[in-house]
């Protein structure tokens, strides 16, 4: 249970430190703290120790290919630590231990979560097209990866045949992200007229955060093509639903400034001023006293 405790409050040092001590203390291994394990190795990509926890699980439990959680979490773990080909091995290993390669979904989705993370969106649509041969119904993750990967690759008809797919085919409703995936698909393709009409569209203008997070990247695609009249459209909805938006007020900045509109930029920062807005620093750190190392085998 404090294993659970520490995982649970993403303490992944700790949690890799208490599995360290398990052969000392006496406990057992099993699928719980393993899989509880594998998170933190996840966490941490701390490929060594996971490579380790993988060895312990061939040697201590039996029936691995029974828990197909425990299974995913192998293959996200080497696919975060940037292992593809190792991640592949286990998807294709555990797969035939059950007996048939669609055993599950997760172990599906997770695999093209594997290939989607590591930039091999070709990977990801070759995957999803088997997936769909063998007859396994996708879920909203396999979707969104899967329209990622579209976008990633400039298929935008694709992309849009499983955005639709997805409600006409398997009953899926279509989320946030997913439809910020098929902005950013259209986006990539310069088709900023169909995104800003699906923006226009979409049915969560409720949610005001998601309709600016969405305008915002209009707006940031609109600098990168110089599509200034449709840049500044999406800076004003955005606008209209958060005036004091600062991040808005910077990414219509950035844009003025790529075109040379520096009267523009003058009008922004006054506006700014008069608002008394100001910019947000941001910072980041890093744990400098991590330690992941260390064995840990059961014999």
């Amino acid at each position: 249970m404090r294993l659970c405790r520490v995982m649970l409050r993403l303490k992944w040092d700790q949690g890799i430190q208490l599995v360290r001590r398990m052969p000392i203390l006496g406990l057992a291994v099993d699928n719980f703290t393993m899989s509880a394990a594998l998170r933190a190795c996840s966490g941490l990509c701390a490929l060594e120790f996971g490579k380790q926890v993988h060895a312990n699980i061939i040697r201590c439990i039996i029936d691995v290919g029974a828990d197909v959680f425990l299974q995913s979490l192998l293959i996200e773990m080497y696919g975060k630590c940037g292992l593809v080909e190792s991640a592949k091995r286990v998807f294709n290993m555990m797969g035939y231990e059950v007996g048939e390669r669609q055993c599950d979904v997760v172990l599906w989705t997770s695999m093209l979560g594997v290939y989607g993370r590591n930039g091999n969106y070709i990977e990801v649509i070759r995957l999803f097209k088997s997936m769909l041969m063998e007859g396994i119904r996708p879920d909203g993750v396999a979707f969104l990866t899967v329209i990622s990967a579209c976008g990633h690759t400039g298929q935008v008809d694709l992309g849009m045949e499983y955005f639709e797919s997805m409600t006409r085919d398997y009953g899926l409703v279509a989320s946030q992200e997913h439809y910020s995936c098929l902005v950013d698909l259209l986006c990539r393709a310069g088709e900023l007229e169909r995104a800003c009409k699906l923006v226009s569209e979409m049915p969560f203008t409720g949610d005001k955060s998601c309709a600016i997070s969405m305008w915002g990247a209009l707006l940031s695609a609109c600098n990168e093509c110089g599509n200034v009249n449709l840049g500044k459209l999406a800076a004003q909805r955005a606008l209209e639903l958060e005036p004091d938006n600062v991040g808005v007020y910077v990414l219509l900045s950035n844009m003025y400034a790529r075109n040379g509109m520096w009267a523009e930029i003058e009008q922004l920062r006054e506006s700014i001023k008069q608002k008394g807005l100001k910019k947000e620093i941001g910072w980041s750190c890093i744990d400098a006293t991590s330690s992941v190392g260390g064995e840990f085998s059961y014999r």
